[in-house]
């Protein structure tokens, strides 16, 4: 008999539901939950594949102490005793914890509990830290909280619609799709990107304002300085609701349009014709995200913001007010419960003797932090130095995700006491722990999570637990216990913590804080199991519950009122003679974060298999670049070799790589390597977004491309990058030099027994060599070679790994890269979803499909998330323009 769970998709910060099921032979499909107020029965490709990522290859499924299984018992009374040690000899602030948006709310807030209340240091931060602070820090500023004042249902309502910083259409996809959805059912609603790059969400923009990196500071102060000379400013809502506007305002009003121009990179026209949208239109929400948050210049980007929205009023009312896209997908969870070394729990602060005397009282607890802890970059260089003698890293990759990542991984390498939870035995981080704990995964684990809009969802476990892997709440309390604090930390169950959590929200709180989750801090275990999605705040007093803030003011700053902030904007060019070029990094469609779980599914690497840097076509020339080549990016801190990309969607003297790429996929992709450690220094958060790069080409004597049934292993070449694939794996390389024998090279990385031989055929004159691995009529691996990049019709060779090949005409078209007469290969995946490739979808155009509607009826390309569709209507104009020519 099949099963059924409503769940909670574990990656951005959408939040959208997801009903999984198993039926009755224990497969598991996903689709979207249609009663979920986040998406409404929508998924993205990433949430579309999550079955395809639960299995348990690679999993860690039993505690470990230096390489070696252990017990529960010995891992955790080790840990306990190693903490306990540091802080007796060197103080509380000896040791840290580094945990992450993946955690679910109830482990968040266990590690603070700990951290703060008991241990009585505030080193606990999270990697929440690289993707939201700077917006925590610009609502503090703003608000005197972080809150977000508004709902998902506002893009949707309102009449002009900003994105900066923000790639919604593959960030955000579910988003995106009703943005898309509300224009299309109401073509007079206008959208401006704001971004340098064209990415996949310019598809929808009336207006793209191609921006200098770091230009948004001095776009928002000259947006706010001209709306002051208009009818759009708000004066009633400044002098009742705020402080601080003439500060604001005289800061903002020093730059002249030519200034503007300098620092944004934009001409007079566009910005002109950008302030009279926002003047003029009363319904406006402006959307940002990591281009907006990842800056040295973060939280004055996101206060510039804030102060255009405070000065016409256009905040707290339905279609109105500035929204913060959360990243991961409880990053906002982690900020409920102080999972910022800059904050407590409740949404209390740590530098306010009253918060920390309430909380202390709350948790009955012998000590609080009574001041700011290390955020991320500064807590691994005190890792570095020796300040931090033990650290416990929680579900995330520092070595891959940190700042100038070589220095981070050295700094945890030295560490005299590290303890990792994960769930993947292998990753670029555990390599480094002296004891690593196994961890519930999505599907196994049992909590809550909080989506951008303040809505608390549930996940809920429908797979059993696997080995010995645990809860990382459960993990966190069982040390606790040894510790000493046996009270504090015994839970029975994760309904318990969410209880205590959703009590403190409400302790001593009668309205005078943003977070209150009251009206569950009685919840028991059935009631919390039968949760269904809510927004906060939600206090015991229903008369309380608020679906908008500051519609009509109630700040929370002690005067209730909102506070304008004079931003500065500094030049924003770091480049110089020597590092000429700006690297901005960020996320892709198909691929999350370090791929620990989006690198399992096939589906989900088809689009893009390897990493890659676009660079603008005249860059490349410069520099020496040809397309689909390998380029060599460096920076003072390191190094990084990806694809060259050329496109003309990239802005001149920029580049974009993604940062998903690590060793654990390909040799030399971990751009975080590259990134400088440079921090906003009011949040902390890494400037990720404008570094200073050269380029180069890496120069190779071959390049290959290989797919094998065998995961390959202990590859050592130039470059390499590795896929999951239908079947078996996908390969992408390059050499230096030639092996004695490629036929002996394939057989040791591909795991092909000595007495298979391969069918193929080499040409010494053009450098071309192919080789087919055959075990009867299975393919082993098929192996290409060329001195430029291989020209092989990729999908239809992972294809045939998962044919039969009883012909030897067949096997032969294996050798040749390319599909027989009468067969299609289906070129380069566009559409993840339900794999479609590029020469489809051109078939399908030339057959008449004119239109993206029509493609995705012939196909279904386009048809599930919708974040392919832009790509297919170019894919529709340029073909339609070579048909006119």
């Amino acid at each position: 008999m099949s099963t059924e769970t409503k769940t909670t998709c574990p990656y951005c910060g959408v939040g959208c539901g997801v009903i999984a099921k198993i039926d009755d032979t224990g497969t598991v499909s996903v689709r979207g939950d249609p009663d979920h107020p986040a998406n409404f029965g929508r998924l993205c490709s990433k949430g579309s594949a999550l079955a395809e990522t639960i299995d348990l290859d690679g999993r860690v499924l039993y505690p470990q102490i230096d390489g070696q299984r252990t017990s529960w018992d010995e891992a955790l009374d080790l840990v306990a005793s190693r903490f306990s040690e540091a802080i007796a000899e060197h103080g509380p602030d000896s040791v840290a914890f580094y945990v992450s948006g993946q955690l679910l709310t109830e482990d968040y807030y266990v590690a603070n509990k700990l951290m703060k209340g008991f241990i009585g240091s505030a080193n606990i931060d999270t990697n929440s830290r690289l993707c939201m602070s700077s917006s925590v820090a610009g609502h503090r500023r703003a608000f005197g909280s972080d809150t977000v004042p508004g709902t998902y249902e506002d893009i949707e309502l309102a009449d002009l619609v900003v994105l900066t910083g923000s790639n919604l259409a593959w960030c955000h996809p579910v988003i995106y799709q009703r943005l898309a959805a509300a224009k299309a059912a109401r073509p007079s609603m206008k959208v401006v990107v704001i971004d340098p790059r064209r990415t996949m969400t310019a598809d929808i923009a009336d207006l793209h304002l191609a921006i200098r990196p770091d230009g948004d500071v001095a776009l928002f102060m000259g947006l706010l300085a001209h709306l002051a000379g208009t009818a759009a400013i708000d004066q009633n809502y400044i002098g009742t609701h705020t402080n601080g506007f003439a500060e604001a305002f005289a800061t903002a009003s020093a730059f002249d349009i030519a200034e503007l121009m300098e620092r944004t990179g934009l001409p007079s026209m566009q910005l002109r014709q950008f302030f009279r949208l926002f003047e003029e239109t009363q319904k406006v929400v402006t959307c940002y995200s990591q281009g907006v948050n990842q800056s040295a210049s973060g939280t004055d980007k996101v206060n510039a913001i804030i102060n255009c929205h405070l000065a016409t009023g256009r905040i707290g009312r339905p279609g109105m007010g500035p929204f913060s896209l959360t990243g991961q997908p409880n990053a906002m969870g982690g900020r409920e419960v102080g999972g910022l070394a800059n904050m407590l729990a409740a949404h209390m602060a740590i530098e306010s003797a009253q918060d920390r005397d309430r909380v202390q009282r709350f948790w009955q607890s012998p000590d609080i932090a009574r001041k700011p802890g290390l955020k991320a970059v500064d807590m691994f260089r005190a890792v570095a130095d020796g300040r931090i003698k033990a650290l416990w890293i929680m579900a995330t990759n520092p070595a891959v995700s940190m700042p100038d990542a070589d220095a981070v991984a050295a700094a945890i390498a030295a560490c005299p006491f590290v303890v990792v939870s994960d769930v993947l035995q292998k990753t670029d981080t555990t390599q480094y722990a002296h004891v690593l704990l196994p961890s519930l995964g999505w599907g196994e684990k049992d909590g809550t999570v909080t989506n951008s809009e303040r809505r608390i969802s549930r996940q809920r476990a429908f797979l059993n637990q696997p080995g010995e892997a645990k809860a990382d709440w459960w993990q966190m309390a069982a040390v606790g216990r040894r510790i000493g604090f046996v009270d504090a930390f015994s839970f029975p169950a994760a309904a318990d913590v969410f209880a205590e959590h959703a009590a403190l929200s409400a302790f001593e709180n009668g309205g005078s804080r943003d977070f209150d989750i009251g009206a569950h801090q009685s919840i028991d275990a059935s009631t919390y199991d039968a949760l269904a999605p809510f927004q906060w705040p939600q206090p015991e007093n229903t008369q309380a519950r608020i679906k908008r803030f500051f519609g009509e003011g109630g700040f929370f700053h002690a005067d209730r009122k909102a506070r304008f902030i004079a931003v500065s904007a500094p030049i924003s060019d770091r480049t110089n003679a020597d590092f000429p070029l700006t690297l901005n990094t960020g996320r892709i469609r198909d691929q999350w974060h370090t791929m620990t779980r989006t690198g399992k599914s096939a589906r989900l690497s088809a689009h893009i298999a390897e990493p890659f840097a676009e660079i603008h076509p005249r860059d490349a020339m410069e520099i020496g670049v040809a397309s689909a080549s390998l380029v060599e990016i460096e920076s003072p801190y390191g190094k990084a070799v990806v694809r060259a990309l050329v496109t003309d969607r990239q802005a001149r003297g920029s580049l974009f790589v993604p940062m998903h790429w690590n060793d654990q996929f390909a040799a030399k992709a971990r751009i975080d390597a590259v990134v400088a450690p440079l921090t906003d220094p009011v949040s902390g958060q890494p400037a990720s977004k404008n570094v200073a790069v050269t380029a180069r080409p890496l120069n190779v004597e071959s390049y290959g491309f290989a797919v094998s049934f065998s995961k390959p292993e202990n590859l050592d070449t130039a470059y390499w990058a590795l896929a999951k694939a239908d079947g078996g794996w996908r390969l992408e390389l390059a050499f230096d030099a030639a092996p004695d024998s490629w036929a002996d090279w394939c057989r040791a990385h591909f795991g092909i027994p000595d007495h298979i031989e391969p069918l193929g055929y080499a040409d010494a004159q053009s450098g071309d060599l192919r080789l087919a691995f055959f075990d009867v009529d299975r393919l082993l691996a098929a192996f290409f070679l060329a001195r430029r990049p291989v020209a092989v019709a990729r999908n239809w060779a992972i294809e045939q790994l998962t044919v039969q090949h009883t012909e030897l005409a067949i096997r032969f078209t294996v050798v040749a890269g390319r599909p027989g007469a009468g067969r299609m290969d289906p070129g380069a995946t566009v559409c993840s979803c339900f794999g479609v490739g590029v020469n489809q979808i051109v078939a399908a155009i030339r057959s008449g499909c004119h239109s993206v509607e029509a493609v995705g009826k012939d196909l279904n390309a386009g048809t599930n998330c919708g974040s392919c569709r832009a790509e297919i209507r170019g894919i529709i104009d340029g073909c339609l323009a070579a048909a006119a020519e």
